[in-house]
């Protein structure tokens, strides 16, 4: 048996793949390298460069590859670029993915782990949120992904299949072993654009928002270190595995952090000082996220390692200095 991996020459995915190998899996990976990287999938998975909306393609690898789960994260992250182009993301994320949950049911594939987001949230009225909240995504990023979910939803009440639907908070850092990872040109999540701007990478960043109703006006979010993630996942996996029924988990820490209090970490754990200026809002961003993850903590046992701000800055900040090597 082996597990197939969408998107698993990405950011999160190329960790994921490393976490299964870890583990003892075979592991195949779908990636179609838009923004991912064939240097970034481990050499012991075998990686099919193509499209997980190729259902030929898909089914014919599942086959060959004996999958009996499918860990998807394949898709299009960027919250101001899906409010620009709301048809890409539902063609991206949400019609490729019916696409690739068809092809695990006619294949005989049981078991599926889901990238979603708590981007489904929008702004919620209680935090730290739970998955009993009500689901008003902001952008079409969000509702591209609750989307999904709910086709998940549906196809597990009509056939043998069974899925978890992970709810990531704000993803950061990379392997604390210096293997993989965040990678993407021009990236917008806050801790690798500091990043970048802190080993200067970027002659300076921008904060898009000083106005929220937040105790320094910047936007909150509750920030995961990517091998944290990997390690729910791989959990997941295997509650599935062992018969657990269908399932949609949290996945943070529970604390939040504004954009201002992030630069001054990423500041102080460099000791780089660096340009910061401030722009307007950004359409379809939420103005505060907090996790409640108890949920994933009680159904999987899972408990994070790496809950700590400044040590996801020095796994972010030494995987820039990797990819400073590697672009020599």
């Amino acid at each position: 048996m082996s597990v197939l991996v969408t998107g698993g020459a990405g950011y999160i995915g190329s960790h994921m793949v490393w976490k299964l190998l870890d583990c003892g899996e075979k592991v195949v990976v779908i990636d179609r390298l838009s923004t991912g990287f064939d240097w970034a999938v481990a050499d012991a998975a075998q990686l099919v460069v193509g499209d997980i909306g190729d259902q030929a393609l898909v089914e014919d690898t599942i086959r060959a590859h004996d999958a009996d789960a499918i860990i998807h994260f394949a898709g299009s992250i960027i919250v101001p670029e899906s409010v620009a182009d709301p048809l890409g993301y539902y063609e991206n994320n949400t019609v490729r993915s019916r696409a690739l949950i068809e092809s695990a049911v006619r294949t005989g594939v049981k078991n599926f782990i889901f990238s979603s987001t708590a981007a489904v949230y929008g702004s919620p009225e209680r935090m730290p949120v739970t998955e009993e909240e009500r689901t008003l995504p902001e952008s079409p990023y969000g509702t591209s992904k609750l989307m999904t979910e709910l086709m998940l939803r549906d196809t597990a009440l009509a056939h043998d299949f069974r899925y978890t639907a992970l709810r990531y908070f704000n993803v950061s850092g990379a392997d604390p072993a210096g293997r993989t990872g965040q990678s993407t040109k021009g990236a917008t999540h806050l801790i690798k654009v500091a990043s970048e701007a802190a080993t200067g990478k970027r002659r300076f960043m921008e904060i898009y928002g000083t106005d929220y109703p937040t105790p320094d006006g910047t936007c909150v979010r509750d920030y995961i270190h990517v091998w944290d993630l990997a390690e729910a996942h791989y959990l997941a996996l295997t509650r599935l595995r062992d018969g657990g029924d269908s399932l949609v988990a949290n996945c943070g820490y529970g604390r939040g952090y504004s954009v201002r209090e992030v630069i001054a970490a990423v500041k102080r754990v460099t000791g780089n000082d660096f340009e910061v200026r401030e722009r307007e809002r950004r359409a379809g961003d939420a103005v505060a996220i907090v996790a409640n993850a108890a949920r994933a903590r009680a159904a999987f046992g899972w408990v994070p390692e790496y809950d700590d701000l400044e040590l996801i800055v020095r796994h972010a900040v030494a995987w820039e200095e990797q990819l400073r090597k590697r672009n020599r």
